[in-house]
């Protein structure tokens, strides 16, 4: 199953320059899922992303189509056909 994830700036020199990836995910499709595809083309990314427990960072927010993940499931929430995941770090800065 397709899905595609959105790239904010700050992580696209991870993606090449991708603002967004097309990602086939297999069953069951979740999050996690996902992020494992991701992590086998996008080593350098999957360390922003996640830890090397492979639990979330949490200074890294992820929504599927529009919801937050940690309150659907974290990286077990599942993906449906078509999703869209949208990756957006946490900004600090003072």
């Amino acid at each position: 199953m397709k899905v595609k994830v959105l790239i904010p700036g700050v992580l696209r020199a991870a993606t090449d320059g991708a603002a967004h990836l097309d990602v086939e995910v297999p069953d069951p499709a979740t999050l996690g899922a996902a992020l494992d595809v991701l992590a086998d083309t996008y080593p350098l990314l999957d360390r922003r992303l996640r830890d090397e427990r492979a639990a979330l960072r949490r200074y890294v927010n992820f929504y599927v189509n529009g919801e937050e993940c940690r309150r659907l499931g974290g990286p077990a929430t599942p993906l449906p056909s078509g999703a869209e995941i949208q990756i957006l770090p946490s900004v600090a800065g003072g």
